[in-house]
């Protein structure tokens, strides 16, 4: 008979939270700790959100662990402490949201000196990206009030979190006016043109890469958003400084600019190709879309050619002289002098400026015979082959 089962089951984790001297570490050992946390368990959610749990799983993403433990377990408090912080329930986030003393906890964090350790930079990025969507104004109020954020950010840049945790400024935060706001301080911290000095010849590969990929990503960002804005609403600053003619002159300049490196040419041209994209898929990743038609269209600002031209004959001189590279063993001998990344993006600079069918420069592309040089190298390429 049904009677004599006892189906009612009690969960290992009620059963040690009955304990008066249970500890966070025993709770984050149980495998259900997460599922439980997420099931919004009362008595589990009411021990978290104590100020010294919530202190305690902070210092763990935020601490590198000691390093005498064994590598596969450095980082399991660590992981289980973000998954429990950005569990995304509403006791924890108004707790981590609310009390500026566990703000400031998370924040000590940039304070320390580069590098970054990778894994726990993740966490902290996931953290306050977490909390900048849900407990937006409260974070965005902390944030502003720190003098140094934007720099600490750009200090860490070599990190990919920190890429995350500016792109989350950018494109999480609503309602619309306090996106805006958001804006307007990123614009105001100049985060565009200190973006565009770290791509200079003599800076870290890495911190290149990033501050290029970030750039790419604030343009391609902005300009979706700013299709769905209402006609009422304000343009994005951010887009306006990196479309202007000033910025472009900015970023060409610090290209060119003493010894020329193979980072600096290609992390520089790779936003160059960004500015001078005028078609993009609305719904990234299927491509069969395509073939639809369902694309948005971007039209060129002036502004961008006007800076690319002048520095026409530079791209040429990358073609005849590029950043020198090592020879290259291949199957059939060896390359001598390899056509490379640098000259690889000159051509694809070519190729986004002549879909723009500006006549200037077209022109200019002619008086210099850049397509008969391109034709020379892709000659020379099916010959060696």
């Amino acid at each position: 008979m049904f009677w004599k089962f006892d189906l009612q089951t009690t969960s290992h984790i009620d059963q040690l939270l009955d304990r008066d001297d249970v500890t966070l570490r025993e709770l984050m050992e149980e495998d259900d700790v997460l599922q439980e946390c997420k099931a919004q368990n009362r008595r589990l959610l009411l021990f978290l959100s104590q100020d010294h749990c919530m202190q305690e799983l902070v210092t763990l993403i935020t601490t590198e662990p000691p390093a005498d433990l064994e590598e596969k377990s450095r980082f399991k408090f660590p992981n289980i402490a973000c998954e429990l912080l950005t569990s995304d329930v509403s006791i924890i986030n108004d707790k981590l949201g609310g009390e500026e003393s566990l703000l400031e906890m998370l924040y000590h964090f940039l304070e320390q000196d580069p590098p970054l350790n990778p894994l726990l930079a993740s966490f902290f990025s996931k953290t306050i990206g977490n909390l900048i969507a849900r407990k937006t104004e409260q974070v965005i109020t902390f944030l502003k009030k720190k003098e140094g954020f934007i720099g600490l950010v750009l200090k860490h840049i070599d990190a990919s979190a920190m890429m995350d945790l500016l792109l989350r400024l950018i494109s999480c935060v609503e309602p619309a006016p306090l996106r805006q706001e958001v804006l307007l301080w990123l614009n105001e911290e100049r985060l565009v043109q200190r973006l565009t000095e770290l791509i200079h010849t003599g800076k870290d590969e890495e911190r290149q890469s990033n501050a290029s990929q970030t750039l790419c990503d604030i343009i391609r960002l902005s300009r979706d958003q700013a299709n769905q804005m209402q006609e009422n609403m304000e343009a994005d600053p951010l887009l306006a400084v990196l479309e202007s003619q000033e910025s472009v002159a900015g970023l060409l300049k610090n290209m060119f600019e003493g010894e020329r490196s193979e980072a600096s040419i290609v992390n520089g041209t790779q936003v160059l190709l960004t500015l001078l994209e005028t078609r993009r898929s609305g719904l990234e990743g299927l491509m069969d879309l395509y073939s639809q038609g369902y694309e948005r269209s971007y039209t060129v600002n002036s502004s961008i050619l006007n800076a690319i031209e002048p520095h026409l004959k530079d791209f040429q001189q990358l073609l005849l002289d590029p950043p020198k590279k090592s020879a290259i063993l291949t199957t059939v001998g060896v390359l001598e002098q390899p056509l490379g990344n640098a000259r690889l993006h000159v051509a694809r600079l070519v190729a986004a400026l002549l879909q723009t069918s500006a006549p200037s420069i077209c022109q200019e592309l002619c008086n210099l015979a850049t397509m008969d040089l391109l034709l020379v190298y892709m000659e020379n390429r099916f010959v060696r082959l």
